[in-house]
């Protein structure tokens, strides 16, 4: 059977059967964006980020390196994926329609979009999407003429930032699996074993306690690698008395809460404890700040004041928070919201954020703790459950009830 054939077969008795949200869900979500595109004057929205389709439709799959796009009008929302997506497409998608094309064969993208849109004045895309190809955007524009095609990236942007009660269930799964995954991978921490096996013992964790594929595999480093931002295990021995830097983050229906914390294989000495201090004193400060009324700016400002006095010593990222929600690989960064200077966006109920608060000593060592946080009228309350400690491990028996005080 070819592809038609065996979406039709499937839809027979699976259609949707693995929605993560109920009908009602999307029915919001959808009648949101067509509020928000009317208000803007689009016929039409063409979305090729995996995470924004999921969010109107549910669809979801591990192979988003494939094009895929999601027109949403006034009337209706049709999908189209690469026929090797054809099932995932059935199952987890409530769409209208669902139209195909070869895997082998991208030239069969084009003319069944360009005839869905031709009678649409303009046209919203994402132009900062990764899934938005040039190879597609060129030959729509030739066909339709580029004068159509409108930036609209920001439209749904502001629509998904906010999360739904159902939302947060999600996330509160997520983060409930990312700390199972934290505790196990701090327990087998010691001198004398690899980054590789901490990260290990944390990702059976994630797994077994109901974790999907994740955004971002377990971040595990250790040492003067701590100090170099972005880099993950790599066999490097632990040895005794440095600090060990971890950050997690579980999917649950694609929504990722990430938590970091930061083992010491000894007693942490003074220049840890003064900068976990420092973590906790940014962090305070931004869940006093992340509330309906503040800027993203002024939380951002407030925080960085705490930071001066050690920022010509610790690298800092210049990001105090960044919004997650549904997301794939290569990143749990949802992408709708930076807290950070200059971004002007006011904070509202229910954005939800997570705060990376590492700091790091360039080649030499580093200390990262965080929560993902919501945003209540009374400031940010932690989603995730960390405690804020420099958690201590021996020689012999891994993680030690001590942690420095």
């Amino acid at each position: 059977m070819d592809y038609h054939q065996y979406r039709d077969a499937l839809a027979a008795s699976l259609a949707q059967s693995e929605l993560p949200f109920a009908a009602s869900e999307y029915q919001q979500r959808v009648s949101k964006v067509r509020q928000a595109m009317s208000h803007r004057g689009f016929d039409a929205l063409l979305l090729t980020d995996p995470a924004d389709i999921n969010y109107l439709s549910g669809y979801h799959t591990f192979e988003v390196s494939v094009h895929a796009c999601l027109v949403c009008t006034p009337e209706r929302l049709v999908l189209q994926v690469a026929s090797i997506e054809t099932g995932a497409a059935v199952v987890t998608a409530r769409v209208d329609e669902i139209i195909g094309y070869r895997w082998e064969s991208p030239d069969e993208i084009t003319t069944p979009l360009a005839d869905m849109l031709a009678a649409c004045g303009r046209i919203g895309i994402d132009g900062g999407s990764g899934g938005l190809r040039v190879g597609v955007m060129e030959a729509l524009a030739n066909v339709l003429g580029r004068a159509r095609f409108c930036e609209a990236g920001d439209l749904l942007d502001a629509i998904r930032i906010v999360k739904s009660a159902a939302e947060l269930d999600m996330l509160q799964e997520s983060a409930r699996i990312t700390a199972a995954g934290l505790e196990a991978a701090m327990a087998v921490i010691r001198p004398g074993i690899s980054d590789n096996q901490v990260a290990a013992a944390g990702a059976q964790a994630l797994l077994e306690n109901g974790s999907e594929f994740m955004s971002l595999q377990p971040i595990v480093t250790s040492g003067p690698r701590i100090g170099i931002i972005h880099v993950n295990h790599k066999r490097r021995v632990i040895q005794p008395n440095e600090p060990v830097f971890l950050e997690f983050g579980a999917a649950y229906q694609r929504y990722t809460a990430p938590m970091m914390r930061t083992a010491v294989t000894g007693r942490p000495n003074a220049d840890l404890v003064a900068t976990r201090d420092l973590c906790r004193a940014l962090f305070e400060s931004l869940c006093s700040t992340l509330r309906p009324g503040n800027t993203f700016d002024d939380a951002a400002r407030a925080a960085d004041a705490l930071l001066a006095p050690q920022r010509e010593r610790l690298f800092f990222s210049g990001v105090f928070g960044y919004a997650v929600g549904a997301q794939f690989p290569p990143s749990w960064v949802e992408g709708t919201g930076y807290i950070a200077q200059g971004q002007k966006r006011t904070f509202e109920t229910n954005m939800v954020f997570h705060l990376p608060l590492c700091l790091r000593v360039p080649g030499q060592w580093g200390v990262g703790l965080s929560d993902t946080v919501v945003v209540t009228e009374q400031g940010a309350k932690p989603i995730t459950s960390n405690d804020w400690q420099l958690y201590e491990t021996t020689h012999s028996q891994g993680l030690n009830p001590r942690s420095s005080a």
